[in-house]
Order: structure tokens, then sequence, then C-alpha cells
């Protein structure tokens, strides 16, 4: 099976070698000069100055083309926030690389745009077709927005049988980075886990084993703080293919979790957390809150660590305090089930860093200094959460015996966690 960076590479080297987009590093998920954000949560943040058209005539981004890259991103806040979902099923993350292109004012609504993602994933990847449906964008009369029929001709033109073909409204296929911004209509690969069947009703209805893998969005409209939708200055292609979840495919595994961007992580934890807890399983539903505190202290634990450190100097201004209590949270969250669930000894979040460093550093598109995350800031943290944090619903009462939970000092609160 192809590895996580196997996996990156080739993405990367299809478009800059064999398409002639630039290859351009990850930016910083704590957006700079954008008070919209608090985090990056997709890979067209940074080319935000191109597609208003204000970006400096005299920068290196006024001569974007074509560009390809590796976007870590942050999801755990503002519109799109998947904070609270992590854990309760296999393929949500706070964390994660969103691999895509771009066109600024070159290819728009041709076949180029959707051939070049379809052979990606087909031929390059060798997923089978039979596997993929695609949906498009259908309309929204409220918006005044007529059904993206030009897409569907597109697909059609690459291959697509007009049964894998379907439409969506504006929740599904009208993508909008936030409440204002560059928006337009998308079209979204998704792949059936199963196969051997008609997934088309399964496709966008919340099940596991029949997902989105990439999006493609034509920017075409700026959403005002009036909510009006005004044309852009140029018409660009925005796309985003999860790395997680496209691993998980091309690996066979049924959850991102099984991918070997995690395994290192879950073994660890069950490493460190020893007697009285199985090893992770990924099991979901009410009865599995031990796997769900596994995928929580794993993903958080690459949450805390992927954000970076906090900005010193001229650029701690920005560092502003809605960031910093989501971070906050975050390890919080993970904090609380490594000690409520997991039950694990003194230490265990703190003893993850190096293991988050291995899969974040070595591969691009994190440099070495990017993540400076330590271990006994990580432990300090860990430590003042398990004394103030509340607990989580059904957690099984404290007792001042045993490995996690001691007497004496703390006067039965809680001495270590994860």
């Amino acid at each position: 099976a192809l590895s996580a960076a196997r996996v990156r590479k080739t993405f990367l080297d299809f478009f800059e070698r064999e398409h002639g987009h630039l290859p351009v590093p990850s930016s910083p998920v704590r957006p700079r000069g954008d008070p919209s954000l608090l985090f990056v949560n997709a890979g067209m943040n940074q080319f935000k100055p191109i597609l208003l058209g204000t970006a400096d005539p005299r920068s290196a981004m006024a001569s974007y083309r074509r560009v390809v890259n590796s976007q870590k991103c942050v999801r755990a806040g503002g519109k799109h926030n998947d904070l609270d979902d992590v854990g309760k099923d296999v393929y949500h993350h706070t964390f994660f690389e969103m691999m895509g292109n771009w066109s600024f004012g070159d290819y728009f609504k041709v076949p180029l745009a959707c051939a070049m993602a379809w052979t990606l994933l087909t031929e390059r990847y060798g997923i089978a077709p039979d596997r993929l449906y695609v949906s498009y964008f259908a309309g929204d009369a409220a918006s005044g927005l007529d059904a993206d029929e030009e897409t569907r001709r597109i697909w059609l033109d690459v291959g697509v049988p007009p049964a894998r073909l379907l439409a969506f409204g504006p929740k599904e296929n009208f993508w909008e980075m936030g409440d204002t911004g560059p928006c337009g209509p998308c079209t979204e690969i998704h792949y059936d886990g199963v196969g051997g069947r008609d997934a088309a009703p399964m496709v966008n209805a919340g099940r596991p084993d029949v997902l989105e893998i990439w999006n493609l969005v034509f920017m075409q409209y700026n959403r005002e703080r009036d909510g009006e939708l005004r044309p852009l200055p140029c018409r660009s292609v925005d796309t985003g293919l999860g790395l997680e979840r496209l691993l998980a495919v091309l690996q066979g595994k049924s959850s991102n979790y099984d991918t070997d961007l995690f395994a290192p992580l879950m073994d660890a934890i069950f490493q460190v957390v020893g007697r009285g807890v199985a090893p992770y399983g990924g099991r979901t539903g009410a009865e599995a809150r031990v796997d769900a505190a596994y995928r929580v202290v794993a993903d958080h634990a690459r949450g805390g660590g992927g954000a970076g450190p906090r900005p010193t100097g001229r650029h701690a201004r920005l560092f502003r305090l809605p960031v910093r209590l989501v971070l906050r949270r975050i390890l919080r969250r993970a904090v609380r089930f490594c000690a409520e669930v997991l039950r694990a000894p003194r230490g265990t979040l703190a003893s993850l860093v190096p293991y988050v460093a291995d899969s974040l550093v070595r591969p691009p598109p994190l440099p070495p200094r990017a993540l400076v995350v330590s271990e006994p800031r990580v432990h300090s943290r860990q430590l003042c959460f398990a004394h103030t944090g509340r607990r989580l619903p059904g957690a099984p009462p404290r007792s001042r015996q045993g490995e996690s939970w001691r007497g004496g000092a703390g006067r039965g609160r809680p001495t270590g966690s994860g």
C-alpha cells in the first residue's frame, strides 16, 4: 500500500510535472491579516488576495496562474467546526492536510479541470471508476443561481455515467469559506467503500462507507457582508483532496484512524495506558467510548501540535484570544478523554509529542521549526486541565486508588492524566 508520504508526493508531482503547476508551501494555520478566520480551514485561504484582486502586484503571488500544494488546516472554530464530531465517527478531524490545485484566471470550467482529477484518481492512484460518484450544483432559486449544467456536461465528456452524476443544492454543492469571502458552485467526487452496488442514494447521506474525497470549487463570487453575491474580478478553480480520507481508500482501510498517519499514535496510546484498556478496535456508537477516546486523543494531539507555537515579537498581536481559547479547548478535551475514559497515567498526552512530530515533520508540509510544542509544556497544561476541567457525561467516578488517580497532596484530585 502507498504510504502517506508517497500519496502526497504523487499528487504534487502529477500537477507540477505533468500540468505545469507551481508548488507552494503550506501557509501557517493561523492566518495573518485576515480577521474573518480563526484558523486556516481550507487550502485557498492564503490565496484570497488573488481571488479578490487585492494581491500586491510586486509580490510573487501576483504572478500565480497554476498552483499546487498540501495545506495544513484546522477546523475547530467558525463556520467549519469539526471539534465536537471528532471521536464519534472514523473520518472527522480537527487537524488535517488538504491537497489542492488552483487556477487563477487560467483554466476554469473546461474538461481539463475535471479530467485531471479523474485521471489522477483512476490512473495514478488506481481507484476503480465504478467506485466513484460525482455531485454537482443543482442551483438555488433563493440566490438566483441556475443549475450547473456546464459542469454536468463536462463530466459526461470525461466518461462518468449519467446514473453516477447527482445534483445537490447549496448546502452540499456551493462552497463558502466563511460568512463572507470568495465562494462558488462546486462539484465533488465521492467514493463507495463497498462496491458492487448502486450507491447513488447513499451519496451525501452521512454514510461512513460513501464519502466525499475531492471537492472542485469554481470560485466566481464573493459573499459580501450584506449577504449578496458579487462576481469576482477573475474566475478561478480551487480544489481540495483530503489526504487522510484518500489514504484510507488507497490503504484499504475503513477508517482514517487505521492508516499509517495514525497507527503509530494509536499504538503509543495503548502502550502508555497499559492494563485495563483494550487496543484500539475502530468501533463507533454509544458502546465504543474507549475507541472514541483513542480517536479524540490521537486527533487532538495532532491538532495541538500542528497548530504550531504561539508567535512572538511583532506577530504576537495576531495570536488573538479566541485562538488561544480554541487551542486550550482542544487540549482540554484530549486530557478529559485521557483521564476519564482511558484512565491514563500521568504524562500520556505529553508522551505523544514525538509521534506527532514524526508524522508532521518528516514529510512536507511542515518544516521542523514549525512544531515546537514541547513535552514539558504539554505536560504542564495537562496537569492544569486535570485539576480544573469539567468531567465528561457518563465518566466513571473518580477513585483515590489505582494507577491514574492518587490521593496525597492532591487530596483526591487526579495528579496525572493523558
